[in-house]
């Protein structure tokens, strides 16, 4: 029985990818750019360690691209790109601290936001994903979502002055296109109204413009579905079709109080 499933498993098309190697680079990445735990105070040790990370990065891309010309164009592509990759998050950064009550320093967010980890895993894995490389933006991006319950695609469009407070459960399509200055609460989903195969090249996710706003547990559906800017939509509104700027879009529900003693005795149950 068991040669079966070896065989199986020799007919499948592998990649000597090592998961927990990329995870370890990414961690070091992040922990370099913001110096989260202060190391370089001298720039010489800051510029040693930006060049141990590529390598790195060049030997991650050694298991997936035969041409070691290529492998260097891809390395010194994405170190090209870091300073933007710093730009967008210290300004995400900014927005967490502005924006969360609860955000007591710029430190308290990068040791200890999930928001701010699965953002700047997505800002790094999408530079990945521009470049056409496989499987590596996925890993990057899953290894987020498996430590903060994030899923942001690292195909998807997020512009600047990204917000993302608690995150639980938050799911962002391959397609999504999310404007300047969104903010995103717990349980929302940019989701396809589609899941078949043949529409994987198509626009399936949500565009959200700028300065729009979406409460917890809203689910947002369709390629062809746009949330103008300035809008806000309420915690649990189910949304499939595109609104105008500045709209304002909840879900009313009616709750009832009553005194316990009104219950009928069916309500006292216990497990």
């Amino acid at each position: 029985m068991s040669y079966s499933i070896y065989i199986r498993n020799q007919e499948r098309t592998r990649t000597p990818i090592d998961k927990s190697q990329i995870e370890g680079w990414l961690d070091e990445v992040i922990h370099w750019l913001f110096d989260i735990n202060q190391e370089y105070q001298n720039y010489r040790f800051f510029q040693n360690k930006e060049s141990l990370i590529q390598l790195k990065l060049q030997d991650i891309l050694g298991k997936l691209i035969d041409d070691t010309n290529e492998i260097i164009v891809n390395s010194n592509y994405f170190f090209e790109s870091i300073e933007q990759v710093h730009y967008l998050l210290s300004n995400d950064l900014d927005t967490i601290v502005s924006f969360d009550p609860a955000a007591t320093s710029k430190e308290e967010v990068l040791i200890a936001y999930p928001g701010f980890f699965a953002i700047s895993a997505y800002r790094i894995a999408n530079v990945f994903w521009k470049l056409n490389i496989p499987i590596i933006p996925r890993i990057i991006t899953e290894y987020a979502h498996s430590r903060t319950g994030i899923d942001i695609h690292p195909g998807a469009e997020i512009g600047e002055n990204f917000f993302i407070d608690h995150g639980t459960g938050i799911v962002i399509g391959e397609t999504s296109k999310i404007g300047k200055n969104v903010k995103i609460y717990q349980g929302v989903t940019l989701g396809a109204l589609s899941v078949s195969k043949d529409s994987a090249s198509e626009k399936r996710h949500p565009t959200l413009e700028d300065n729009v706003t979406i409460y917890a547990n809203a689910t947002i559906l369709g390629g062809k579905t746009v949330v103008g800017a300035n809008s806000v939509i309420g915690g649990n509104v189910w949304l499939t079709h595109s609104i105008p700027e500045s709209s304002l879009v909840y879900h009313k529900s009616e709750i009832e109080i009553k005194k316990k003693s009104e219950f009928p005795e069916a309500l006292n149950y216990v497990i």
